[in-house]
């Protein structure tokens, strides 16, 4: 089964054995891939019950519930990773969510649509309405997204935070692309983060 391309990037770059914690994993797709070509103890969280029972069905161990109120009660560093998949700007305070990412796990890996991206950025200087793309699909009045984050917003973010950058990816047309102007042509961005050192 192929993966979206953002999570292509996370199972590539997943260590063999680690613990996962997948918030916001939908149908459990990259969870199975991680369990069944990495031999990693995959956990999810999801707050649509559709896609609960599809990953439950699919064998995985995936409990129903909100990333911005349920994961408080996972203990500090009681995974290797926790991962947030096109999940970051629908939360309603994406700020917590990254500190409790980064509690829970050793390293987080997040991915978003960059709302900078120069398609978007036309159709609202020339449509003058927001824009409804292959990447963004629905409408305003209907969409999960209420946070809408560019790259240079989360990386300044992540800089007044003291999160240290492991890695970064962009990608266009499901294509990676050089992180070089990523704000501006960049539909997507996936970043591998972790804590700084206590200095």
């Amino acid at each position: 089964m192929a993966l979206r391309p953002d999570l292509a990037i996370i199972a590539d770059n997943v260590v063999a054995g680690s613990r996962v914690l997948d918030v916001g994993c939908g149908d459990g797709a990259l969870m199975a891939v991680l369990r069944d070509r990495k031999s990693v103890d995959a956990r999810g969280i999801e707050i649509d019950g559709r896609d609960v029972t599809s990953a439950l069905e699919r064998g995985l161990s995936v409990v129903q519930g909100d990333a911005d109120t349920d994961l408080a009660g996972y203990p500090d560093a009681s995974f290797d990773y926790a991962v947030l998949s096109q999940t970051l700007q629908t939360t309603r305070r994406p700020d917590l969510v990254i500190d409790e990412l980064l509690r829970i796990g050793d390293r987080a890996f997040v991915s978003f649509p960059n709302f900078a991206q120069w398609r978007i950025r036309l159709a609202l200087m020339f449509g003058g309405r927001m824009p409804i793309t292959k990447q963004l699909p629905a409408r305003w009045y209907d969409t999960p997204n209420i946070h809408h984050v560019t790259i240079d917003d989360f990386r300044g973010f992540l800089e007044e935070r003291g999160v240290q950058v492991e890695q970064q990816w962009f990608l266009r047309d499901d294509r990676a692309i050089s992180r070089r102007a990523a704000n501006i042509f960049a539909e997507h961005a996936v970043f591998l983060l972790s804590r700084q050192a206590a200095s």
